[in-house]
């Protein structure tokens, strides 16, 4: 009988491109890829950049410097009025509407595996608009409108899964139906618009084509507070996701629950998505170009939560900043800008022969 010295056991090899980290005393082990990190970085990065020239641009120009000093309660009394009490929360109403409306699209994305399933395209933000002007006209509240929005929203995907039947969240069938949705919901929108008085439908007008001048402080607050939990859901049901990207065997393989993992992930989609059009109303494309750009430059078959979310909150700043200023004193809405920007990128992914459809 042969007897073999000895052998401590290998560690295991490093894999390329990502950090291994460990806690609780090395018992868990992290990998955390390296290029989406320098990725994220870098969108916060532009994200604070875009920013500071939001608040700094418009009828009173204000340096970088100035603003900084502005917001930190120094400098003079105009430049602290003007970046505080006028361009500060249309900022972060930018940044946190973006970042809703991107993730939501990220999940929707996934959940269909199809790139061009998002809120917008399928019609959740015709009829959670359709709902909140409804709320304005009819019912005159504050806090009627987020309510009214996400109301609006559940309709909608509960009717796509109705009339999608079997077929779920997969194939062109769904996005079709959720065309339809939003066709419906969209007459019902002007319909409303055109019964009610001149003052009234003035009032409703911003929910209709996505503004950030229409944005309530109550609703603004529910979008951060939902953010926050929508960010922590997600990476919760990341890992489940990234599976269902392969195929319905892989999750079930790995002891997911595949209905309970569906409807979690479109609940927090639809729970997103009504919460940003509360605050800004239908903002198109930015569900779409969000998770595009965040999938270009990260460059991995994972699910890039929080490079989407950032990805979406820099477009809707960089949207709003372009509408202010681009034929001042005039404004255009955000939602038009993005509309413009986005439709021809849609229009070549559909042309492209090339263009795969599964994200």
């Amino acid at each position: 009988m042969q007897i073999l010295p000895f052998q401590q056991p290998r560690q295991p090899l490093p894999l390329a491109g990502y950090w291994r980290l460990k806690a609780f005393n090395q018992r868990i082990t992290l990998l955390v890829s390296q290029r989406a990190t320098w990725v994220n970085m870098g969108l916060v990065l532009a994200v604070l950049a875009a920013s500071t020239m939001s608040l700094g641009m418009g009828s009173v120009q204000l340096s970088p410097a100035e603003v900084w000093l502005a917001l930190a309660g120094e400098g003079p009394a105009m430049h602290q009025l003007v970046v505080k009490e006028l361009r500060l929360m249309r900022v972060l109403a930018g940044i946190g509407t973006g970042a809703a409306f991107a993730l939501a699209g990220c999940l929707m994305q996934t959940l269909a595996r199809n790139r061009l399933a998002t809120p917008g395209i399928i019609g959740i933000d015709n009829a959670a608009t359709a709902f909140a002007v409804a709320s304005v006209v009819g019912v005159g509240s504050a806090l009627a409108p987020p309510a009214m929005s996400l109301v609006g929203a559940i309709t909608a995907t509960a009717l796509i899964f109705a009339l999608a039947g079997s077929s779920g969240t997969q194939g062109y069938r769904f996005i079709v139906v959720g065309l339809g949705i939003g066709a419906i919901a969209g007459a019902g929108t002007q319909l409303i618009l055109s019964w009610v008085a001149i003052d009234d439908a003035n009032a409703a007008f911003p929910w209709t084509i996505g503004s950030l001048n229409a944005r309530s402080p109550d609703a603004f607050k529910l979008l951060c507070a939902g953010l926050a939990l929508g960010v922590f859901f997600a990476y919760r049901l990341a890992k489940g996701l990234n599976a269902l990207r392969l195929s319905e065997t892989v999750p079930t393989t790995l002891g997911f629950n595949i209905k309970r993992l569906r409807a979690a992930s479109l609940v927090l989609a639809v729970f997103l998505t009504g919460l940003a059009v509360a605050v800004a109303g239908p903002v198109g494309m930015v569900a779409l170009l969000g998770p595009e750009i965040a999938r270009a430059l990260c460059r991995h078959r994972g699910l890039p939560i929080l490079a989407s979310a950032l990805a979406g909150a820099l477009l809707m700043v960089l949207a709003d900043l372009l509408g202010r200023i681009m034929l001042a004193p005039l404004e255009i809405p955000v939602g038009i800008v993005t509309a413009v920007v986005g439709s021809p990128y849609l229009l070549w992914m559909l042309l492209n022969p090339n263009f795969r459809s599964q994200p």
